[in-house]
């Protein structure tokens, strides 16, 4: 008789830590790709607010779309809770290395980007071979 071992993504806690561990890892890779990009092509720092931007937008919306993905519910939820926990980190870093606290707009966008990207993930196609 086979045994039944259920996925990460059944506990809600581990799934938030996992979710939010990737965004984080792919908002620093995204920064770095685009900090090469601005370094070597453009050759000024004129950019560089969006394309800090567009590395917490693409790492928090990705993190909470397979969050979402391979969850199946509370997409919202979740997608906001991750967005607001990532924003924690980026605000205790903040802290940390600048002496100051971020701004709530970053609180907002990436609390957006995540619900977006939760939702998402929850009303996308089923991965395959998935089974809880």
């Amino acid at each position: 008789m086979r045994r039944h071992r259920k996925s990460v993504w059944t506990n809600s806690i581990t799934s938030l830590t996992i979710a939010v561990l990737a965004g984080i890892s792919l908002i620093m890779i995204t920064a770095l790709l685009l900090a090469v990009v601005m370094y070597c092509v453009l050759g000024d720092m004129k950019v560089s607010a969006i394309f800090s931007i567009i590395a917490m937008v693409t790492g928090t919306y990705a993190s909470t779309y397979f969050c979402g993905k391979f969850r199946r519910k509370h997409g919202l939820t979740e997608g906001i809770m991750c967005g607001v926990i990532i924003y924690t980190l980026i605000a205790i870093c903040g802290i940390i290395f600048l002496g100051e606290l971020t701004g709530i707009k970053k609180l907002v966008l990436l609390t957006v980007s995540g619900a977006v990207g939760g939702v998402a993930g929850v009303n996308s196609k089923r991965p395959k071979n998935f089974t809880e």
